[in-house]
């Protein structure tokens, strides 16, 4: 990998693969990641977000491939990147009995922050994330969504250029969920990089660019919008009485790739290959309907298309 090459990646991975046992965790894994860029890891649990995040905060050694973060080598360098990243895992990194502000302090004396300089970045953090109120409050006693606001505050107290989140959603309700998007995208406007891990859709089309990860490799990279418009079927949704019987109908036929039910519609995936997909439907079934129609990809369309994955 070229040390002085694309200066506005601020990740680059080179067939980074890492094996425990006989277990492919992550497997020839390529990344380019912008600045000042929300990325996203978009897989189930299991699929190799967690051991890849872990490889490119310096964490967990690559069994191969190389890595370079904010220009610099790892794992080599990982010491000189913890000061210049912030990391929040899954299960927020908080000591339930101290109180709210006594988690920052001690975040802040773990980065050399004190005095005057602390008590002021302290206080915005209170502020921009409505800890004002909470900061005697034991850490323990917080809902899920104080909780998540208070990780993204400890892990951003030091001001890093690079953002690292691991499923950080998974324990809050959709409208904390919503807000705190609304948080990253500030953070993403101030200069900050973020890479999030999510098995949430609707998040991971909030991302710049995403990469879907199953069973440690990638099988597909880029903007929400590029994956939906480049996905490899068509999709067709279908209004008619009998919808179950129809769905295992369509199942049997090897050119659909799944079909689901959602209310009174079956959402239908169908190769590419086939050029007329209403016109195969209605040879080869018995839809008696003209409530039937093309409409527009989804993510989930997208992550069914490109992996293993059949929702039947």
């Amino acid at each position: 990998m070229n040390r002085d090459s694309a200066p506005d990646l601020i990740i680059q991975a080179k067939q980074l693969s890492r094996n425990f046992g006989d277990l492919k965790a992550i497997d020839k894994l390529d990344l380019n990641i912008d600045k000042n860029r929300i990325y996203g890891f978009l897989g189930p649990n299991g699929c190799g977000k967690t051991t890849a995040i872990r490889m490119l905060t310096g964490l967990l050694k690559p069994t191969s491939g190389e890595i370079r973060v904010l220009g610099l080598t790892l794992p080599q360098d990982a010491e000189k990147l913890r000061l210049k990243m912030g990391y929040m895992t899954q299960k927020f990194s908080l000591y339930d009995d101290l109180t709210v502000k006594e988690n920052l302090q001690f975040i802040a004396k773990i980065y050399g922050i004190f005095g005057a300089t602390q008590n002021k970045r302290i206080n915005e953090l209170l502020s921009t994330y409505g800890l004002n109120q909470k900061q005697q409050q034991l850490a323990g006693s917080m809902s899920g969504g104080q909780r998540q606001r208070l990780a993204l505050a400890a892990a951003t107290l030091h001001k890093p250029e690079l953002l690292f989140l691991d499923e950080p959603t998974s324990a809050v309700d959709p409208e904390n969920r919503r807000d705190f998007w609304e948080q990253l995208f500030d953070l993403c406007q101030q200069g900050t990089s973020i890479l999030v891990s999510t098995h949430y859709m609707d998040e991971a089309e909030r991302c710049h660019k995403l990469a879907i990860l199953e069973d440690g490799i990638k099988r597909a990279d880029g903007s929400p919008e590029q994956l939906m418009n480049n996905i490899a079927a068509h999709v067709v949704e279908i209004e008619a009485e009998g919808l179950r019987h129809l769905k295992q109908q369509l199942i049997q036929l090897p050119e659909v790739v799944t079909a689901a039910q959602l209310g009174a519609r079956l959402r239908v995936l169908i190769k590419s290959s086939v050029t007329n997909p209403i016109d195969f439907l209605q040879h080869h079934t018995e839809i008696v309907t003209n409530k039937i129609s093309i409409v527009r990809p989804s993510l989930e369309d997208v992550f069914i298309t490109c992996t293993g994955s059949r929702r039947q």
